[in-house]
């Protein structure tokens, strides 16, 4: 989730810089089209191409997360081949518990095989992170319409309140929600993003013809758990150093910075479904119509 915040390009309106190429502002909306639009194709699609696709966002995660923690140059060992099994299993349709089982290991593996120096606990951490925002998108969608109807409605509720949350900060100002860890998002800014978020929700659940009460509270329980993903991403950037997780998407930064918000509201979605119901179709559970 963006701060609350403007930047240089966005208080100048996003001019092309002198040599004539393209502002950072316009960079951003370029790009943010372009995986909106890849993202949504891969999700109708769902099956293998989905699994595929969540597969290299672990990935993705992993490699950022390790880059973060300046902890690339430790050996890969048992741990990261751990994650590669449980992605392949995961892509190949394998039930979730064993995926769960593997990831479970990975970290056990990895403090094991490489102690806490020098990287602590961050190479270990950071399979956990990556290989759970995998299983929990690709268990969501699933291959069947209620994992379609799933997806859509994560979708909605987390990037809705991105925006809302940029927007309304921008508008309203006020105290800010967390100065120290992120100081350019407000009180005001969250609360907004929560209600637009929630909002987009029940639009999407109302739709599909789902119960609109609970999927009202389980889209606002993602509302708020995904700007605390955001939150979190951002403590982790400046417990290391750095401004984006890597430089890969143009405007951007790196794929944690876009994925921040969604990946948690993902795993919480997810654990909802999937104690409800089937760990292997837990949207089945959110929507059964």
């Amino acid at each position: 989730m963006s701060d609350n915040t403007q930047t240089p390009d966005s208080a100048s309106g996003g001019e092309p810089p002198a040599g004539g190429g393209l502002s950072n502002l316009q960079l951003r909306v370029i790009s943010a089209v372009v995986m909106v639009v890849a993202v949504l194709f891969l999700t109708w699609l769902g099956g293998t191409w989905f699994r595929i696709f969540t597969a290299l966002l672990g990935v993705a995660i992993f490699y950022e997360w390790m880059s973060m923690a300046k902890a690339l140059d430790r050996p890969a060992g048992p741990s990261v081949v751990l994650l590669v099994v449980a992605l392949a299993i995961m892509v190949a349709g394998g039930p979730a518990w064993i995926v769960l089982l593997f990831l479970a290991v990975a970290p056990i593996v990895v403090l094991l095989s490489q102690g806490l120096a020098p990287a602590g606990p961050w190479p270990a951490s950071g399979i956990t992170y990556a290989g759970l925002a995998a299983l929990s998108l690709a268990f969501l969608r699933g291959d069947d319409q209620a994992g379609l109807i799933a997806l859509l409605f994560l979708f909605a509720t987390v990037w809705v309140t991105d925006i809302l949350a940029y927007f309304v900060g921008r508008a309203v100002g006020g105290p800010k929600l967390a100065p120290s860890t992120s100081p350019g998002k407000t009180w005001s800014g969250a609360i907004g993003g929560a209600v637009a978020g929630t909002i987009a929700g029940l639009i999407i659940a109302w739709i599909a013809g789902g119960a609109l009460v609970p999927l009202g509270v389980i889209a606002l329980i993602l509302s708020v758990v995904a700007q605390f993903g955001d939150l979190f991403e951002s403590w982790v950037k400046r417990r290391h150093g750095v401004k984006d997780s890597s430089n890969v998407i143009p405007g951007h930064g790196g794929v944690m910075d876009r994925v921040d918000g969604l990946v948690a509201a993902a795993l919480a979605l997810y654990a909802i479904g999937a104690l409800a119901g089937d760990p292997n179709s837990p949207a089945r559970t959110l929507f059964p119509g």
